[in-house]
């Protein structure tokens, strides 16, 4: 039997991407909506409610609609916006965080697929708190440089276009005002009791991000190291296909000592680095903004929903 899949947003770079995932499985049966209809009500109502699984690739505000549509009590809906991942009702779609989230999102109807920084965050920090090498109310700091296929559709339009301004060449930080809405997210899920210090970057480069997270040693609860905390990190993912923790120090992994974003790029891998000396530590993690930081994370949790090898089309 084939289920049918139903992509609300299926233009946009998510959903194209999930497309891409599922068009060759012989156990999916893609529903595609008619262009002139896409933003029909009725129409995506329609299709919503004769799926088996739907992927809302929608704003926020499109998504909480197109929730209040279903009204099939069979519909599983994984919706890939910033709306429903704080909310209780819903299973957080970062299944390696701990055997209780695998478990939720496997039993679950509602799943929200993390943002694509919050889950290099939670990556990080979720087992330091959890672990006690953090304290829930440590002072944190994050710092994480994106492709620019992460911007929408208008960024994208002008990295591609042929007047490009200069200043579109060089790295550029953004959300300056530190409201970045990954924020909320990276709290809620990581047990910080506040929000970290979020410093975010766009490149010219497609697709592929790092995000990073120092640590003052001194600043710590409890007398450790660098080898202590990757040997934690290394046990907590041990067992896990797609988060990988590499080499302490990254020996033997990195380019001249040099850490690239975009090396995981079409993909749905995260690899998770931890470098120090005696004063700082450095937590990173490397990932493909659009795979395990979007329709990646959101195709594997549809795996887990049918119950079937997680693994299934992707790589």
């Amino acid at each position: 039997m084939a289920y049918k899949v139903f992509i609300d947003g299926q233009e946009g770079t998510t959903g194209l991407r999930i497309v891409e995932r599922l068009k060759d499985r012989s156990d999916i049966e893609l529903m595609f909506i008619d262009e002139d209809l896409r933003k029909s009500t009725v129409e995506r109502k329609r299709l919503i409610n004769e799926s088996d699984y739907t992927f809302l690739c929608l704003p926020d505000a499109a998504a909480i609609e197109s929730v209040s549509l279903a009204e099939n009590p069979n519909t599983k809906i994984i919706d890939a916006s910033t709306a429903h991942r704080t909310n209780p009702g819903w299973a957080y779609g970062l299944p390696e965080l701990s055997s209780e989230h695998r478990a939720k999102i496997a039993a679950s109807k509602r799943v929200a697929v993390p943002g694509c920084y919050a889950s290099g965050f939670n990556a990080l920090l979720y087992p330091m708190v959890k672990s006690g090498f953090i304290a829930p109310h440590h002072t944190v700091t994050c710092h994480a440089v994106s492709g620019y296929s992460g911007a929408g559709k208008k960024a994208i339009a002008v990295y591609e276009g042929p007047d490009k301004p200069e200043e579109f060449d060089s790295p550029r930080f953004y959300s300056l005002g530190k409201q970045h809405k990954h924020i909320k997210e990276m709290m809620a899920v990581s047990g910080l009791s506040y929000p970290p210090i979020f410093s975010p970057i766009v490149d010219d480069y497609y697709n592929g991000m790092v995000v990073a997270v120092p640590f003052h040693l001194r600043a710590m609860p409890r007398k450790t190291n660098a080898q202590a905390v990757w040997e934690m990190l290394s046990e907590h993912y041990k067992d896990e296909y797609f988060v990988k923790v590499m080499p302490f120090m990254g020996e033997g992994v990195l380019s001249d000592g040099f850490l690239a974003a975009n090396v995981m790029k079409d993909t749905n891998f995260m690899q998770i680095f931890v470098f120090g000396n005696d004063d700082h530590i450095m937590l990173c993690s490397r990932f493909d903004n659009l795979g395990k930081g979007a329709s990646g994370a959101a195709v594997q949790c549809m795996n887990i929903m049918m119950g079937i090898d997680e693994r299934t089309g992707l790589v």
